[in-house]
C-alpha cells in the first residue's frame, strides 16, 4: 500500500509540473462531497454563455481523485485547478502561483463545518497564499432534490467558525457568497467575482 501511495504522489507531482502554473490559475478546494466537480461544470457551461442563460439539468460528477484543470474563458482564460478533498495533506505542493482561491463549504452538512474551518484556517495561514484573493462558497443553501435540508442558517455557520474574525485578521482579500451549484444559483456572481480578481491580478 505504501509503495502504491507513493508512485501515486510522484504521478501527482509530475502532472502538476508538466501542467504548469499558469497566469490565471484558480485553485478550488474543500472537503470530499461539497460540489466541486460540479461547480467547474456548471461555470464552464455559464461561461460560455457569457454569464446568462438556462444552465439545464446538472451534469453528472464524480468525486475527484487526484487533480483536474479546467479552462473557463470569462473576459481572459482563467484556468480552474480543483484538488480531490483526499488530497488535503499535499494540497499545499500547488500553492505556488496561485493568484485566487475558491474555497467551498458544503452548507447542508453542519458535521463536516469544523473540519472545513481547519482547512481554511491552514489555507489562510499558508505564506504561499497571502497574496491570492480568496472566495468562500457556502454550497447547497437552497434545497432540492439534490439538496440536503440545512440545519443551521448561513449566519449561525458564520459564527460557528468565527468567520468575521478569520476575515480581520487575514491577509488576504476575503468575500462570502451563498450558492447552489445544483441549481444554478449564484454561479453568476461567482463567475463576476473571477472576472473581478484575475482582470487585476492576472
Amino acid at each position: 500500500m505504501r509503495a502504491e501511495l507513493r508512485v501515486a504522489l510522484a504521478w501527482l507531482s509530475e502532472l502538476r509540473l508538466s501542467s504548469g502554473a499558469g497566469s490565471g490559475m484558480c485553485l478550488l478546494l474543500g472537503a470530499t462531497g461539497v460540489g466541486k466537480s460540479l461547480l467547474v461544470k456548471r461555470l464552464q457551461k455559464l461561461s460560455s454563455r457569457d454569464g446568462k442563460g438556462d444552465l439545464g439539468d446538472p451534469p453528472p460528477t464524480r468525486p475527484t481523485v487526484g487533480t483536474n484543470l479546467t479552462d473557463i474563458v470569462a473576459q481572459k482564460k482563467i484556468t480552474i485547478r480543483e484538488l480531490g478533498g483526499c488530497m488535503g495533506p499535499i494540497w499545499s505542493s500547488y500553492y505556488g502561483n496561485c493568484h485566487s482561491l475558491l474555497f467551498m463549504v458544503d452548507a447542508s452538512n453542519p458535521t463536516q463545518l469544523s473540519a472545513s474551518c481547519v482547512q481554511l484556517l491552514g489555507l489562510l495561514s499558508a505564506e504561499e497564499l497571502a497574496k491570492a484573493s480568496v472566495l468562500i462558497l457556502f454550497n447547497k443553501m437552497y434545497v432540492s432534490v439534490s439538496d440536503l435540508p440545512c440545519y443551521m442558517t448561513i449566519e449561525e455557520m458564520k459564527s460557528l467558525i468565527r468567520l468575521p474574525d478569520l476575515i480581520a485578521c487575514a491577509k488576504q482579500n476575503i468575500t462570502t457568497l451563498e450558492i447552489s451549484a445544483w441549481k444554478g444559483t449564484g454561479l453568476s456572481d461567482v463567475l463576476r467575482w473571477l472576472q473581478d480578481t484575475h482582470r487585476t491580478n492576472g
